[in-house]
């Protein structure tokens, strides 16, 4: 191994990043990892992600890319566990990954935990392997608690957060508000944050032509399409798009496809059904399901509008997927929109964040899409700045600082195969 290339150790206890997006654990945290690693192992780092074994049909080392495997760990039953469950099993995935580490003789430089139960794990592992600790929350629990709209978080998640914050050697965070949230809810020194956006694969999404794509997906050609992405979770808002439609009733030929969720048998999926025919738009929606990621930029083309109605996003990294395919956005004030998005030229963030508020944004975007203003060449443009190659770049910086602060000797310089900061 050359004196510049790192082993690092990923956890992602609770979700795996080759799960299923769009369902109940999995989503852009999923996405982040996957890209993350694979770039990093570009860079000529090694990377080893631990998940814990759900179920028995992956072989327990998987070669995800170049210098990147995904190692699955047995912690409690291999069937489901529900995420606060999870936590009183961490000791059992400790053993098991100290098993697997002595068995295969690997050491690590650092560990990069993502989310609070894999923090957990981090900050056992920290101490026995006496190397530094990073740790990207992806959501706070007290701010989620905050907007109130869905089960409240335990406290024994906001304990365990804060005791992160002051523990950890380093916390990743994808924008400045939520640099602010940290420094608000768990107090760790300014210092120890490290703000870096997430990213989007500019050669997966990337514009397509709008007649073809509705073409191939069976859409008419002059429907005006509104689109929704994601998990079917309170905080993601989509009650709030379902009632912006009704107020959307007097444009002609208008539809929401919603993409995501576990299912028509799930109580989330029935619980959007029956909004939707409680604001009479029943006929206007369009449950898609589940959409493998490579098959999602067709959808992202031929709608008129993603639209991100969320009421808590640490960052919302389905609006750069749409951006990157030049289309325009819809968003509450949230993550890192407000950062990406140009007002009246990629999008609107919306100010008044009530169904009417959105509704009023949206047909703002469907009047105007022949605005050259909002080309797709141009909403393109406006985000070439986070493909992958330079967010993890600007990680690898980041690393770089935490092993620059914890070792006595000289820092090295790590190599990021030229990539540029963001």
């Amino acid at each position: 191994m050359k004196s510049d290339q790192l082993r690092i150790a990923m956890f992602s206890i609770h979700s795996s990043p080759i799960g299923e997006l769009g369902t109940k654990n999995t989503g852009g945290m999923s996405v982040y990892i996957r890209e993350l690693a694979r770039h990093l192992g570009v860079f000529g780092h090694c990377v080893d992600i631990y998940t814990r074994l759900n179920g028995s049909k992956h072989n327990q080392i998987i070669e995800l890319y170049d210098n990147v495997r995904l190692i699955h760990l047995s912690a409690g039953s291999n069937g489901y566990v529900h995420k606060l469950a999870l936590y009183y099993y961490l000791s059992d995935f400790l053993r098991a990954l100290e098993r697997f580490t002595n068995q295969e003789g690997l050491h690590y430089d650092l560990i990069h935990s993502h989310y609070w139960l894999s923090g957990r794990l981090g900050s056992w592992v920290q101490d026995r392997w006496n190397i530094p600790h990073i740790v990207m929350f992806h959501t706070l629990g007290t701010v989620k608690n905050i907007a109130g709209v869905a089960d409240r978080e335990p406290d024994l998640r906001i304990a365990t957060e804060k005791k992160l914050a002051r523990t950890c050697q380093r916390i990743l965070a994808p924008t400045d508000s939520e640099k602010e949230n940290l420094l608000k809810y768990c107090q760790p020194s300014a210092e120890k944050i490290g703000v870096v956006p997430c990213g989007v694969n500019l050669d997966l999404f990337r514009p397509m032509d709008k007649a073809a794509a509705r073409q191939r997906l069976g859409f008419d050609e002059d429907e005006s399409i509104v689109l929704y992405v994601g998990r079917f979770d309170p905080i993601k808002g989509i009650d709030r798009l379902l009632e912006a439609m009704a107020y959307l009733k007097h444009l002609q030929r208008m539809r929401l496809i919603i993409i995501g969720g576990d299912g028509p048998d799930t109580p989330e999926y029935q619980n959007l059904q029956q909004l939707s025919a409680k604001f009479g738009i029943q006929k206007s929606v369009r449950f898609a399901g589940r959409v493998e990621q490579n098959k999602l930029p067709p959808y992202y083309s031929a709608a008129d509008a993603l639209v991100v109605p969320s009421y808590y996003e640490s960052f919302g990294l389905v609006g750069l997927e749409s951006l990157a395919c030049g289309t325009p956005v819809v968003a509450t004030p949230v993550g890192a929109m407000e950062r990406i998005l140009e007002d009246g030229k990629s999008g609107h963030v919306v100010a008044d964040a009530t169904p009417r508020g959105l509704a009023n944004s949206i047909e703002k975007i469907i009047s105007n899409s022949a605005n050259p203003l909002l080309s797709a060449h141009a909403i393109r443009a406006s985000v070439l700045k986070y493909g992958w190659s330079n967010v993890a770049s600007a990680v690898v910086n980041e690393y770089d600082t935490v092993l620059r602060n914890s070792l006595s000797e000289p820092s090295r310089t790590l190599s990021a195969s030229g990539g540029s900061s963001v």
